[in-house]
């Protein structure tokens, strides 16, 4: 199933749509269209969407770059993946409609 829904969000990103934002399932099961349906919850790692990477060089203060790792540590991630997962939940949050 989350394989299914990966390669769903990877057409979005390659056709240049928006990811939709997760919602509550309540939200969902008001809608008709999907009476009847069989719900799930999955975990999808957005950062991880697209399968070709590229090494960048980037400068941040040392106590902000502290804060990344102990959280990567937390989560069980990398630090990449995690500044790649907040980066795509900042724009999705603030991006202009």
């Amino acid at each position: 199933m989350v394989e299914a829904i990966e390669c769903h969000l990877e057409g979005l990103l390659l056709y240049g749509d928006e990811i939709p934002q997760a919602q509550p399932v309540e939200v969902h099961l008001k809608n008709r269209d999907y009476a009847g349906g069989t719900w799930a919850l999955v975990s999808v790692d957005l950062s991880q969407l697209r399968s070709k990477t590229k090494r960048i060089n980037i400068t941040l203060p040392e106590r902000v770059l502290a804060v990344v790792d102990e959280q990567a540590r937390r989560e069980g991630e990398s630090r990449s993946g995690l500044l790649a997962r907040a980066v795509l939940e900042y724009i999705g949050r603030h991006r202009m409609t």
